[in-house]
């Protein structure tokens, strides 16, 4: 008797659960790998309420029951295999599939055999009509002319990014990126943005129109020294005559240049007498006596007379550009509120600089030969004379060198007036020491060249040591409190363990008044108070005398 289930109970006592239990599996237990089919046992007779349960029926005879879809490999072999060969009638024709009919024979036929032995009616390949051929053919002769076609257009892109950047390289030489790119990395909605350099130009401007406001209100002369280096502290960049051009070309009427001398000027590089670049802005004459003022209104109205002169240049460009374009386009100025997007804005040309007045030239008279021929005619022929005497003399010198090598280390014949009276043996003693003091200094080593150099500092660090043992009123000090302290009196920076190393040296020339004492894990100083400072600073001197002989 079969064993029932405890979810039969639910079943037969929902009416709702009770028709989904009748189209159940019947077989609730799987048979076992010994037994193939599940025993069914007879009814039995009337006294028992248990009813046999029903045999179990294979799946392909229910015809209610919903077969589950082959897996996709499964059914590509079955559309494969259903493919008529070409001796079928359906070959004539268009592609037919076979009935089901058909597909249930074959699949009983081949239940019976091994997988291998398989029936050669599945292995026909199919047969492709003449249509689909045809229909093929124009396919791929479409796709190859769609081809042709996008590689001639890509042809035609390189050639055309070809020639761009032949254009650009022509320019000149490469500039940084965030040059180049300067107009694309602007914040905000597209514009007529200005490039770098015009940018940077024109911040040039408005520094120099604020140096020059400063040094003209107060009534002072104005030079490009002065403008420079105001320019120069206030940008950090360099500013030269160039960009003066360069602002006049774009502002001509902006300054007035002039080539002025006796300027006032407290440089010293700079003479009273040499000509300077002056600077006078340009205003209109305002009523009254007070004469016009650089005011902040002004500032402002220059500064946007200077960006406009700016963007005009840029606009001119823009036109030129759009002009090649291929077909040409003509924009109006008052429209146009952006750049192309193909212009590049940053590989603008530069402003060419315009000229700026120069210093006269004066011809400076070298030698005699030179005032004689100058000034030959306002001058007294004793004047005349004399002045031919010293050119003949001068000339005579000169024709000798070149014929011969005269070396430097020899003295001349004759000392020259301030010599006069100087024995001539002190004369040569002297040259010699000299020529002796070169060529050490020219074959000295680092370490000699180092050496020497502490020597210079030993008279000013003696009078600083000693000076140190006066404050103290100590007999000696440690080498750490006696550098410390000398490291804060000496006048140029120095370590203490540089300084220590002077301590030493000063030990070894001098150690009747300097002595140093190991004392456990210290070094101690001793100095003596009561020899003479001025002895000691003299004998020092002269060892570093006779070390750069040496």
């Amino acid at each position: 008797m079969a064993q029932r289930r405890l979810t039969d109970f639910f079943a037969r006592r929902r009416p709702g659960l009770r028709a989904a239990s009748t189209r159940a599996k019947p077989t609730w237990r799987t048979p076992s790998p010994a037994k193939p089919a599940p025993r069914v046992s007879a009814p039995t007779s009337g006294g028992s309420r248990k009813r046999a349960r029903p045999p179990s029926e294979p799946a392909c005879d229910e015809p209610s029951r919903r077969k589950p879809a082959p897996p996709a490999r499964r059914r590509l072999k079955l559309q494969a295999d259903a493919v008529p060969g070409p001796g079928s009638p359906a070959a004539s024709g268009s592609l037919e599939y076979p009935s089901p009919s058909k597909k249930t024979k074959k699949a009983t036929l081949s239940a019976g055999q091994p997988p291998g032995l398989a029936p050669e009616e599945d292995k026909v390949p199919t047969k492709v009509t003449f249509s689909e051929l045809k229909s093929c053919l124009q396919r791929a002769r479409e796709l190859g002319a769609r081809v042709q076609e996008l590689r001639a257009s890509a042809q035609r892109n390189d050639e055309e990014e070809s020639s761009v950047r032949e254009e650009k390289g022509s320019c000149g030489e490469k500039v940084p990126a965030y040059q180049r790119f300067h107009a694309l990395a602007q914040p905000g909605p597209p514009g007529l943005v200005l490039p770098y350099k015009y940018q940077v130009l024109a911040e040039m401007f408005r520094s120099m129109d604020t140096i020059v406001g400063m040094l003209y209100n107060r009534s002072e002369t104005v030079t490009f020294a002065k403008v420079k280096q105001g320019v120069q502290d206030m940008m950090r960049k360099r500013f030269e005559e160039r960009n003066v051009g360069q602002i006049k070309t774009v502002y001509p009427t902006s300054y007035r240049f002039r080539q002025e001398r006796n300027v006032p000027t407290f440089r010293d590089g700079v003479k009273r007498s040499d000509y300077q670049l002056t600077i006078e802005p340009l205003l209109d004459q305002e009523v009254g006596n007070m004469g016009p003022q650089l005011t902040a209104s002004h500032l402002l109205q220059r500064r946007q007379v200077f960006s406009q002169n700016l963007v005009e240049r840029v606009r001119e460009h823009h036109r030129v550009f759009l002009a090649s374009l291929n077909p040409p386009m003509v924009v109006p100025e008052d429209r146009l509120t952006r750049w192309h997007p193909r212009f590049n804005v940053d590989e603008v040309p530069d402003i060419e600089p315009a000229e700026l007045p120069q210093p006269p030239t004066t011809e400076k008279l070298a030698t005699a030969q030179d005032v004689l021929a100058r000034a030959r005619s306002l001058m007294s022929p004793k004047m005349e004379k004399a002045l031919s005497d010293l050119a003949l003399r001068t000339a005579e010198p000169s024709s000798l060198g070149s014929s011969s090598l005269v070396l430097p280390a020899t003295p001349p014949a004759t000392p020259p007036a301030p010599l006069k009276g100087v024995s001539q043996d002190l004369l040569e003693r002297i040259r010699a020491k000299e020529v002796q003091k070169q060529l050490a200094q020219m074959t000295r080593r680092p370490e000699q060249e180092q050496r020497l150099q502490r020597l210079e500092r030993l008279p000013e660090l003696a009078r600083v040591l000693r000076s140190i043992f006066v404050s103290e009123r100590k007999p000696a000090l440690t080498m750490e409190v006696a550098c410390a302290r000398m490291v804060g009196s000496y006048r140029t920076a120095m370590s203490p363990e540089e300084m220590e190393k002077h301590v030493q040296l000063l030990s070894e020339l001098l150690p009747d008044w300097l002595s140093l004492h190991r004392i456990r894990t210290d070094t101690y100083v001793k100095l003596d108070k009561a020899a003479d400072l001025a002895g000691v600073t003299a004998q020092l001197a002269r060892l570093a005398r006779a070390e750069e002989v040496l």
